[in-house]
């Protein structure tokens, strides 16, 4: 139990940037994690290493071939003159490495003596009081000159920047959905719910228009998912929700062909809700910066192929984009604290896509390492019809398209859940205890 609270505690707090003293480059999170690295690496070099199960084994070869395509893209980088800036350079190796041996470690913890589930509580429960305690902070302005809980009107907590705070409150509300999901009780269920409300209301504080998209491909995904579960349901007579489900399914074609008439006017309404929901809510703002991250990505992607798709090797490989150094000399009186890359002679910028950053600093070989850890767990969630995971990848993936996430402890504590979820070998009578579980009304117990 003290390691478990070590662990997610650690977590956690990795998140709140504030909390670190400026002379020191970690902060409480950081060094709760290397602590129970320590702890876990001498314990399992006592019992002379751990079981080699298949979620250990495909981080391990992932992490083995991830670590050999940046060295890759390094000695591209080097071979064509390509400047670095040694500071980032160095960040991102640690912040690898560090999320290497967290991932590996963490899954061997989350596996032992089968105590998942309560993990998982744990980690929700307790993150969702940190999210709601940032949340008072900033409502009462309780930083006392401190903390700058604000970045404009965006929330932030104790974060650096908003969008920390909004991958935060994402994880744990979709974490939390997998809890409800998979509760067998009615009191469980509505603590997992009240888990997501307090998490969808901070991350809307945030204003983050990832966030939002989080919520909107989370939302589809969790209920076609739900529709597919409920219609294989392998049961005799079919119960109500099946057949709802197959009556929705049957009749969405005809839906479809009798809104097409009103398609323009429907997606003219879609787009204005869309611009109106999103930070700014103009439409001229909206337009502005779509335009600017098009136009970060095909550099991007310019500065990738330029490296034979071999990649850079870690850190930025991104100039500044002239649009955001001006913006930032002519504004003044912002929020304290936010971090932003100096204009160096050196590239410091990054694309804030995780495609994009992995073929930029790993190439191909990396994009295709990331790929296949990804595509495992989404077949893995599929078979086993865990709804919730697939959920969980698919919101994570939306969250990716505005920002490189691959370097974020939290993260790979959630892709850790869903290897250790999804990972082993599905039980062989998972889909009749699926099936029986319908006409009951309880929800489908999870294959872990």
């Amino acid at each position: 139990m003290l390691l478990d609270l070590m662990l997610i505690i650690g977590l956690l707090l990795s998140t709140t940037s504030q909390l670190r003293v400026a002379a020191i480059p970690i902060g409480p999170g950081e060094a709760l994690l290397l602590l129970w690295l320590a702890i876990a690496a001498t314990r399992e070099m006592a019992r002379l290493g751990p079981p080699l199960t298949h979620a250990l084994s495909r981080l391990l070869i992932f992490w083995s071939a991830f670590a050999a395509a940046l060295c890759l893209g390094a000695m591209t980088g080097y071979a064509m003159g390509d400047m670095h800036d040694p500071r980032w350079f160095y960040h991102d190796i640690a912040a690898y490495g560090l999320a290497a041996l967290i991932s590996c470690f963490g899954v061997i913890h989350l596996e032992a003596s089968g105590r998942l589930r309560p993990r998982i509580w744990l980690f929700v429960g307790l993150g969702t009081g940190l999210l709601a305690l940032q949340a008072v902070l900033g409502w009462f302005d309780a930083g006392g000159g401190q903390f700058a809980t604000w970045e404009w009107d965006r929330l932030r907590g104790l974060t650096e920047n908003a969008n920390q705070l909004a991958l935060t409150s994402a994880i744990i509300g979709l974490l939390a959905l997998h809890l409800a999901d998979t509760a067998r009780q009615p009191l469980p269920r509505l603590a997992a719910g009240l888990c997501i409300v307090v998490a969808v209301v901070v991350g809307r504080l945030t204003k983050s228009d990832a966030f939002l998209l989080v919520i909107a491909v989370s939302g589809v995904v969790y209920v076609l998912m739900k529709l597919r579960t409920w219609m294989l349901a392998e049961v005799n007579p079919l119960p109500l929700r099946s057949a709802a489900a197959w009556a929705l399914a049957l009749s969405l074609p005809f839906a479809v062909a009798l809104a097409a008439p009103f398609g323009s006017s429907l997606a003219q309404q879609a787009e204005a809700v869309a611009a109106h929901a999103m930070r700014g809510g103009g439409e001229r703002e909206t337009r502005e910066t779509a335009n600017l991250r098009i136009a970060i990505w095909s550099e991007a992607m310019r500065r990738g192929l330029e490296a034979l798709a071999l990649g850079l090797g870690p850190g930025p490989h991104l100039k500044i984009p002239d649009e955001i150094a001006i913006g930032r000399r002519s504004t003044s009186g912002g929020p304290q604290d936010v971090p932003q890359p100096e204009v160096r002679l050196a590239p410091n910028f990054e694309a804030h896509n995780t495609v994009l950053d992995v073929f930029v600093q790993g190439g191909l070989p990396a994009l295709l390492g990331l790929g296949w850890l990804i595509g495992g767990i989404l077949v893995g969630a599929w078979r086993g019809r865990l709804d919730a995971v697939t959920t969980l990848v698919c919101g994570l993936a939306a969250y990716s398209l505005f920002h490189f996430i691959l370097r974020q402890p939290v993260v790979w504590f959630a892709l850790v859940f869903c290897l250790a979820a999804t990972a082993g070998p599905f039980p062989a009578d998972a889909r009749q205890r699926t099936g029986a579980a319908f006409p009951t009304g309880d929800r489908e117990p999870c294959a872990y």
